[in-house]
């Protein structure tokens, strides 16, 4: 490994390059200001990664006359300036991108741990897409960080791998959620009641999950199986609810690709066996998630048609996030034996708009398709959509919408503007 001054190591990018760059909390800012330091003489330079953390600057003036950003998953920091280049995939898929040379990619961004004394660094909480992209990357760079915890599971290169690096010390990025607000945890409940004893779980980050996790305090031999999980597992993990005894795949282990919380939730992380990081592939492999029991699949959605269409990724045309690993998880749920793929949402958006509705804004992506949905849940209760008629599906809809807004959507339904 090549220790090297930052310019040095930003240096390898040349125009016409695609870049990959580690996303989520392992986002490596300090090479990525510095490489935007070059924009003046660099040209036609393809920026390619899933959601960041930082303020992004190749998408803004005069760095973007350098810089395009090929998006796999959109994070609000390039939300506003990037939409036609984003990619709908899912995330189970994207390493094909790289290990069939479909996107080949010319130069790594990552960010590792120190090595250890066999020469090995970690690529922290922050496994995924990041693996197969540094893998099949001609040259890599990393930012060695003591920062960055040391994790178990597939996330370990030697340094024998990293062409060029940096050395910083500065802490993580750390994901602060707000208090959890009565809708949200009326949510939560409702979504606790479907949990099962011996459930294994996935959920994302944001009040919903950790409302819902709140709730489970009472349950028992809980096993986590997921693409990401936060802070909220913490207090199920120290009290023995989370114990993954039950599960078919890595007993005892809690599974995940990527986790972004507090730095609280990185120290649990750090150097403990019982958190296995491997890539997406793997994770959101649906074959691989059916084979654990009661798999129950926490998502949430942007807005729903009367029909049970899930979109979860734009609003109208305009891209907000992305495809992610909501089908794959949703549909490992459903093989799962005894699982159950859930929805959760409010039933209004902030400004008081009914996120269920009578048909998707025009330009809005289909996330989840209708044949692939079984239960929504909002504030006001649970709609097990399975085995029904679309007039049943919108009845069961309008049920749990908000009530300022299900006269008007019972009026469409009797007008047939659902169908």
């Amino acid at each position: 490994m090549n220790i090297v001054s930052t310019a040095e190591a930003v240096s390898v990018v040349k125009s016409g390059n695609r870049l990959f760059i580690q996303g989520a909390a392992m986002t490596p800012n300090t090479l990525i200001n510095a490489l935007c330091e070059r924009h003046q003489e660099l040209s036609d330079v393809e920026i390619i990664h899933i959601h960041t953390e930082g303020v992004a600057p190749y998408v803004h003036p005069p760095y973007n006359n350098a810089f395009r950003v090929r998006s796999l998953f959109m994070g609000a920091n390039v939300r506003d300036a990037v939409n036609a280049d984003y990619v709908p995939i899912f995330l189970s898929e994207i390493h094909w991108l790289f290990r069939k040379k479909i996107l080949p990619v010319d130069v790594a961004f990552i960010q590792v741990s120190p090595p250890d004394k066999h020469g090995y660094c970690s690529l922290g909480v922050s496994v995924d897409i990041t693996l197969p992209a540094l893998q099949n990357a001609k040259i890599v760079v990393a930012q060695i960080n003591p920062k960055v915890p040391r994790t178990h599971g597939d996330g370990i290169i030697h340094i024998d791998q990293i062409d060029r690096a940096i050395e910083v010390d500065e802490p993580i990025h750390a994901a602060h959620l707000k208090p959890v607000s009565d809708t949200e945890m009326a949510i939560g409940k409702h979504v606790a009641s479907l949990i099962e004893d011996g459930a294994t779980l996935q959920m994302g980050i944001g009040n919903i999950p950790n409302a819902v996790l709140s709730n489970l305090g009472n349950h028992k031999d809980l096993g986590i199986h997921t693409e990401m999980f936060s802070d909220g597992i913490l207090p199920l993990v120290k009290k023995g609810v989370i114990n993954g005894c039950r599960k078919e795949v890595k007993t005892g282990k809690i599974v995940t690709c990527f986790a972004v919380g507090s730095q609280e939730l990185y120290d649990f992380i750090d150097d403990n066996p019982l958190v296995h990081f491997k890539e997406a592939a793997y994770t959101n492999d649906t074959g691989i998630i059916r084979k654990n029991p009661k798999v129950t699949a926490i998502n949430s959605a942007i807005e729903i048609d009367l029909t049970g269409q899930i979109c979860a990724d734009t609003i109208g045309g305009r891209q907000y996030s992305g495809v992610g690993g909501q089908m794959d998880f949703i549909r490992g749920a459903s093989l799962s034996p005894g699982g159950k793929p859930i929805i959760a949402m409010p039933s209004t958006t902030r400004n008081g708009q009914s996120k269920i509705v009578s048909a998707l804004k025009a330009g809005a992506g289909v996330t989840t398709t209708r044949a692939h949905v079984h239960y929504v849940v909002t504030e006001y209760g649970i709609a097990n959509l399975f085995g029904k008629t679309l007039t049943e599906r919108a009845k069961a809809l309008i049920d749990i919408a908000h009530p300022d807004h299900r006269e008007a959507l019972a009026k469409e339904v009797l007008e047939g503007a659902f169908v």
